[in-house]
């Protein structure tokens, strides 16, 4: 038979003496989408512009020309001939196949989550479109002019002679969020250069270094698989002018921000909204510049 087991006699404490309870252990805050909601929506619309496309039919591994075009990506003819410069805007939310989505994806989602504290939602917003149609803009005028000097001669030429579609299926189908990517990788370069920040200083130099390697490391992996492309004439199609355009334009948008936190409210909204204007007066002189190029 077991015996009972006694009870522990009550503990008096001296006069004065107050019980102290141990604190319970802190648990590290899940992420919402309350904490990044312009993140959570790009990645969203991406997704969905991408399954809207596959359950019409297009192939989720390999798009055609015509299909990428067809849902808005950045054509050189149909911007410069047909004048389709909402294509400017669209391309960045379109994708050629799954694996070009999910990698632009987990960039866009890591570089959002750390960009949004610093910019804001309305901020990230701004330089996702804004960056993403300079590069837009950038590969319009290298894919027309730079690239293809011949091409242009030949659209010069035979513009309304042969069929319009024909006349477009001289030009590549440019399409991706990356060149928005490296915007934000740009204005993160920037911003995290600020003393303003509530972070230690090393942690903030972990972190600018880890946007830099990113940065430098696409851009070079771009760089060298486009030169090969071209040199035995089959390979991956890179859009590179996108990523310098995009990260040349997102240093630009930061250079007069200053970092949301640990900056008065009303000094952040009012560089914010001069970035803003200073990127869309740039963006639109060049676009009036392609505007007037011979064709």
């Amino acid at each position: 038979m077991a015996s009972p087991t006694p009870t522990p006699e009550p503990q008096i404490l001296p006069p004065g003496t107050a019980y102290v309870r141990t604190p319970p252990e802190a648990r590290r805050p899940r992420r919402s989408w309350a904490s990044a909601p312009a993140t959570y929506l790009l990645v969203g619309i991406n997704c969905a512009v991408f399954l809207a496309m596959v359950m019409n039919g297009v192939s989720a591994g390999t798009p055609t020309v015509p299909q990428l075009r067809h849902w808005g990506a950045d054509n050189a003819g149909a911007v410069l001939i047909q004048g389709e410069w909402w294509r400017i805007v669209t391309a960045m939310f379109v994708h050629v196949g799954i694996l070009h989505l999910a990698t632009n994806m987990w960039c866009l989602w890591n570089l959002g989550l750390l960009a949004e504290p610093l910019l804001g939602s309305w901020g990230v917003l701004a330089v996702y479109l804004l960056t993403g149609a300079a590069g837009n803009l950038l590969s319009t005028f290298r894919n027309w002019w730079v690239g293809y000097p011949d091409l242009a001669e030949l659209v010069k030429r035979y513009h309304g002679s042969i069929p319009v579609d024909q006349l477009l299926g001289l030009f590549p189908a440019g399409a991706g969020a990356s060149g928005a990517v490296f915007g934000i990788a740009g204005a993160l370069i920037v911003l995290l250069k600020s003393n303003r920040l509530p972070v230690p200083p090393s942690e903030l130099k972990r972190l600018r270094k880890s946007v830099i390697y990113f940065a430098a490391l696409n851009l070079v992996l771009g760089l060298s698989i486009g030169f090969g492309t071209r040199v035995i004439g089959s390979g991956l199609n890179i859009d590179n002018m996108a990523h310098i355009g995009g990260f040349a334009c997102g240093l630009l948008f930061a250079a007069p921000l200053v970092p949301r936190l640990g900056s008065p409210r009303s000094l952040f909204e009012t560089r914010l909204r001069l970035a803003v204007s200073m990127i869309v007066g740039v963006l639109v002189l060049f676009g009036f510049y392609l505007a007037q190029l011979p064709r």
